[in-house]
């Protein structure tokens, strides 16, 4: 009987909606848009968070990365003018080189890993064929430091690195387009004018273009990579100039033009290829143990370097693992902001329900009176009621649902922007869109239930 009463008062509440719908779409209208917004919203969200994500397993946990730069002597540098102008006094620097990998391997004692990475543009040929790769030289620590995996093969071993053989691992494109279904273990690849034997491919996996912008990241599948040993000695190595590269670094050096180290070699600002590399290493990447130490260790680095290259700052030492944290930061302030005005809208939307509501009390006072006069009390009146404002919630969360979730494929499709709609943005969406039609449903639905039966039937 306790059931069926109510279920009256419901009944009552549906006719209601279908009797007024122009007015029901309209006062939903809030709601639909406040629950898509949100479902959008946070979608946006969860798309940031996993490409921050994928971009930390792409630069490697706990990772530093030192990179050579351009050093101009005029700008910022501990020496005195005074100094630059003895006969003698410049400053001298060889540039990134292998012993700089070696002095952070053996003094700085919270190294897990690390790897000295030259790359050169070269082009690969086989049966005819020809393609532009990256040809890098490492060592077997890089791949534990990109979280890289093997599809096939193995990795360099011992004797590899040490005499500098002519053997390689393969990147997933290099494998389609060489060797298609064929197993390229075992086989050889040319590339400049070595042949290398391919002893294992790189798993191909998912990367982001935003990595490669604002990381410097690149995808290892058109790469292929060969020991650090074999790159010196059978490709090139940039710590030995040539002799025509110091003729040139040497040519007007009693001019007052200023004075760049590149590499160690000290050149005119107007003489020299600002965008030509001469170290011979084009990074060194150190994998510390525990993230706690990133910061400490990069300053230790930094001062090892100094004090090894002369006081001279032609290198940079970054952390991308915290510059991506940071920027992951700033996306989630980003996020709740957006969340914020998205929730205001279903806050808009709840106080349309009270408004239309509370009008429609003033339209139904007779049917009001009529009711309280047939037997109906106060909390049948406030179920009515109640009820009529949940359902217009309730079918607006709804098709807010729909509409949250067909926005995010379309922001994606048409914005090229990661969106990942999750359970709990829609369970929260949802569940507050009920909560506002109660919430806001139930001061129309009291002040109905407490007119006088007499004023309303008078009405």
């Amino acid at each position: 009987m306790f059931i069926f009463r109510y279920l009256h008062d419901i009944q009552i509440a549906v006719e209601a909606i279908f009797a007024n719908r122009v007015k029901s779409i309209l006062t939903a209208l809030g709601i639909i848009f406040g629950v898509a917004a949100v479902i959008s919203m946070l979608a946006i969200g969860n798309g940031a968070e996993q490409e921050i994500m994928e971009q930390i397993k792409l630069v490697g946990v706990n990772n530093i990365v030192i990179t050579p730069s351009t050093f101009t002597i005029n700008e910022g540098t501990s020496q005195s003018k005074s100094e630059n102008d003895k006969p003698g006094g410049k400053k001298f620097s060889k540039g990134l080189t292998l012993l700089d990998a070696e002095a952070i391997k053996e003094i700085l004692p919270t190294v897990e890993r690390i790897t000295p990475v030259i790359s050169f543009n070269y082009s690969a040929l086989l049966d005819g064929k020809s393609k532009p790769v990256v040809l890098e030289g490492i060592e077997n620590s890089y791949f534990d430091l990109f979280n890289m995996k093997l599809a096939s093969g193995t990795r360099f071993n011992e004797l590899h690195t040490e005499k500098g053989l002519p053997v390689c691992v393969i990147g997933n494109n290099i494998k389609t387009q060489f060797f298609r279904q064929d197993d390229p273990i075992g086989k050889y690849i040319k590339c400049g004018q070595i042949w290398l034997k391919v002893i294992g491919v790189v798993e191909q996996r998912d990367f982001t273009a935003s990595a490669s912008d604002e990381m410097g990241i690149s995808s290892s599948d058109n790469k292929i990579f060969i020991p650090v040993q074999t790159m010196l000695l059978r490709f090139k190595n940039r710590a030995l100039l040539r002799a025509d590269e110091i003729a040139k670094a040497n040519q007007g050096g009693g001019g007052d033009g200023m004075v760049i180290i590149i590499g160690g070699v000290e050149q005119k600002e107007d003489e020299v290829d600002t965008d030509k590399n001469l170290n011979q290493l084009d990074k060194i990447v150190v994998q510390v143990k525990e993230t706690e130490q990133l910061s400490e260790s990069a300053n230790i680095i930094k001062r090892l370097l100094l004090r090894r290259h002369s006081e001279l700052y032609d290198f940079e030492v970054t952390i991308p693992e915290l510059l991506l944290k940071q920027q992951q930061k700033t996306k989630n302030i980003f996020n709740v902001v957006l969340g914020a005005i998205a929730g205001i809208s279903l806050i808009v939307g709840g106080i349309g329900i009270m408004n239309i509501m509370l009008a429609s009390v003033l339209e139904r006072i007779r049917e009001i009176g009529v009711r309280q006069a047939v037997g109906a009390k106060q909390k049948d009146i406030i179920a009515q009621f109640l009820a009529e404002s949940t359902l217009i919630s309730v079918s607006g969360g709804i098709i807010g649902i729909i509409l949250g979730i067909a926005l995010s494929k379309i922001i994606t499709a048409v914005f090229d922007i990661k969106t990942i709609v999750s359970f709990f943005s829609i369970f929260i969406a949802f569940g507050v869109s009920v909560l506002v039609g109660v919430l806001f449903g139930y001061l129309p639905a009291k002040r109905a239930a407490e007119n006088d039966p007499v004023i309303s039937l008078r009405s």
